[in-house]
């Protein structure tokens, strides 16, 4: 599995500086994004493609603009970038590609281009990157979003200086007038802006040394790197051997006991579980003890689906292991965690699943998530629901209520687009219902 680190921000804010650096100290693979956008300017610009009026490219244009895409050779090596087999390592960073590889970044077919020759790339690899769009479009599933900012007259003085640095020569007003354009043209931008990723850890640079940015980025990932281990092992099952078979046994009989002494718990409804077949429980989220409560208190094993996150802590992951949870990136298009679920409904077994996503979603008044609801369409398989009653304090009492098992064909209707998230309210709304029965 790859470990991505996604930058993301505006420029003048340091990514590029930090990022190398951050690849030297970490061992990551370091992909400078943006200067593929300006070779591939570049590489316009020496073909004569017309760059003043890119918004609207006739047929003929965007064919032409296709064709080199398809042709042009990028190469990235010790911090140089080849352009067709030629160093234009310092080229891409003056005028005219500062002039134009916004608006040229902004090509659909480019975008689409430098988008998946960046993935290509990163396959398998620990990547770091930067850009615009990182986290928020070329790796949505990065394990590490970060998004750096800082004011404009700090971007302005620091690009000046790295300029100079570099021997190039600009002014203020000029750098200014580039930054202002090329932050208003990226944030508009109606393909892949820069924005914020929801996920992505905000760092505002304007009071910081490039150490200090360096520092605190440092600590970040190699942290997440470490966590990313752990939670990599989670969708490893460890194999289901006798010895594994007591552990489990002898670990669920003891949490099972402590349970019904520290909660005076109620089961109700218990026959409508089917007895030989894989299904689906899906529960209302009150307190982190109600999946523990319907694990521990089912005869047959329960695999709960669960954030990926829980695998970083040494005993929960031996937990998680024992139990078989399945682990799942909230939020994203986890592929890896689908189809471990339906590997195991079809092998029988019952899966666990909060559609509120997260406890007290309902309070929260968060969207139902539809993937219980899917994994049952694509299973065959049915939906147990369960109201959950109680407020999990020493000696209370918790009251679980099993309903009767809900076939999802009866919701299934290909002709609306919306019939997954219409069935999953309706299994909510029963789930709600019994826990007032």
């Amino acid at each position: 599995m790859s470990f991505i680190v996604a930058i993301d921000g505006p420029a003048g804010t340091g990514k590029g500086t930090v990022t190398s650096n951050l690849a030297k100290r970490l061992n990551l693979v370091y992909l400078d994004t943006g200067a593929m956008y300006r070779a591939v300017t570049l590489k316009f610009i020496r073909e004569s493609i017309e760059l003043d009026n890119l918004e609207d490219l006739s047929p003929e244009q965007k064919e032409r603009v296709t064709n080199l895409l398809k042709n042009i050779k990028l190469d990235m090596k010790d911090k140089k970038i080849y352009l067709d087999g030629e160093d234009v390592s310092e080229e891409i960073r003056r005028d005219p590609v500062n002039s134009y590889v916004s608006q040229v970044s902004h090509i659909e077919e480019v975008r689409k281009s430098m988008v998946d020759l960046q993935r290509k790339i990163s396959e398998g690899k620990n990547v770091i990157l930067e850009g615009r769009d990182i986290g928020t479009n070329v790796f949505p599933n990065a394990n590490v979003k970060i998004y750096l900012d800082a004011s404009v007259d700090e971007r302005v003085k620091r690009r000046l200086k790295q300029n100079a640095e570099k021997g190039i020569k600009s002014s203020e007003e000029e750098v200014r007038k580039n930054i202002v354009f090329r932050d208003n043209n990226d944030k508009n931008a109606s393909i892949a802006p820069l924005r914020q990723a929801e996920d992505a850890i905000y760092v505002d640079t304007s009071d910081l040394s490039i150490n200090e940015v360096q520092n605190k980025l440092y600590k970040i990932v190699k942290n997440a790197k470490r966590d990313s281990k752990w939670i990599e092992k989670g969708y490893i099952m460890t194999k289901e051997t006798t010895w594994k078979k007591f552990e489990r046994w002898f670990v669920k009989g003891v949490l099972a006991s402590t349970y019904h002494i520290c909660l005076r718990v109620e089961k109700k409804g218990m026959d409508n579980l089917p007895k030989d077949e894989g299904f689906i429980i899906c529960a209302n989220h009150l307190n982190y003890l109600d999946a523990a409560g319907i694990v521990l208190l089912n005869k047959r094993k329960v695999r709960f689906v669960g954030k990926d996150n829980l695998y970083r802590f040494p005993i929960l992951s031996w937990l998680g292991h024992m139990f078989d949870i399945i682990p799942i990136k909230r939020g994203k298009n986890d592929m890896a965690s689908i189809k471990m679920c339906l590997k195991a409904l079809k092998n029988n077994e019952i899966i666990g699943i909060f559609p509120e996503g997260t406890r007290k979603g309902l309070e929260k008044q968060e969207k139902i998530k539809n993937g219980a609801v899917f994994l049952a369409a694509k299973a065959n398989a049915k939906i147990v629901p369960v109201g959950i009653k109680g407020n999990f304090k020493l000696f209370s009492k918790v009251r679980f209520n099993y309903g009767k098992p809900i076939d999802i064909n009866s919701y299934k209707n290909n002709d609306d687009p919306d019939w997954l998230d219409k069935a999953s309210d309706a299994i909510m709304d029963e789930i709600v219902r019994l826990t007032e029965e």
